[in-house]
C-alpha cells in the first residue's frame, strides 16, 4: 500500500489551516485549529520554512504565515519538503537495490513514480483546502439556507438547538 508519511499528512492539514489566515498565526493556535499536538505543528512548520513555503516572524506577535498563494504550493512540493523527494522504491531516482542492474525490473518503476509524482503536482493545497470539512460544511450550510428558506411562522415553531438537540 502506498501511503504518505504522518508527518506530510500533518504538513498539508497545517498549510491548509495557515490558509485560512491573513495574519501571523502561532504554532499553538494552529494546533487547537487542526487537532494536531503543538509540537508536532511546531516541527512541520519549521520544516516548512526552512523549505521556503511559510515565513516565521520572531518576537512577541511572532508565528508564521504562508510565503506564497496555496494555488502555489503543490502536494508533491509539500511531500518533497517534509520527506525527500518522492520514490516508490529503493531503486528509483539512482537509489540502491540488492539486485541492482541485474534487475529484471531495472528502470520500470520510474515510469511509475513520474506519474505518480506528476499527478500530485497537479494537486494544489487551495484545492485540498477546498475540499476540506470545513470548507464542505460551510458550502453545505449555504445551499441549505437557500434550498430550506423557511417562513417567520415556520422559524418559530423550529427553535434552534445545539447538535443532536
Amino acid at each position: 500500500m502506498l501511503r504518505l508519511s504522518k508527518l506530510a499528512d500533518y504538513a498539508v492539514l497545517t498549510l491548509v489551516g495557515l490558509g485560512r489566515h491573513e495574519e501571523v498565526v502561532t504554532s499553538s493556535a494552529l494546533a487547537a485549529e487542526t487537532g494536531v499536538p503543538e509540537p508536532t505543528v511546531a516541527k512541520v512548520l519549521k520544516t516548512l520554512s526552512a523549505d521556503g513555503l511559510v515565513l516565521s516572524h520572531r518576537g512577541a506577535r511572532g508565528g508564521y504565515r504562508l510565503a506564497g498563494r496555496l494555488e502555489d504550493i503543490s502536494v508533491a512540493r509539500v511531500i518533497a519538503a517534509v520527506d525527500g523527494p518522492i520514490s516508490l522504491t529503493a531503486c528509483v531516482s539512482g537509489g540502491g537495490c540488492d539486485n541492482g542492474a541485474d534487475c529484471s525490473l531495472y528502470g520500470s518503476w520510474d515510469v511509475v513514480n513520474e506519474a505518480i509524482r506528476d499527478a500530485l503536482s497537479n494537486i494544489s493545497i487551495a484545492q485540498m483546502a477546498e475540499t476540506s470539512a470545513p470548507a464542505r460544511r460551510i458550502r453545505t450550510m449555504r445551499s441549505a439556507s437557500q434550498d430550506n428558506t423557511l417562513r417567520s411562522s415556520e422559524v418559530a415553531d423550529h427553535p434552534v438547538g445545539t447538535f443532536g438537540g
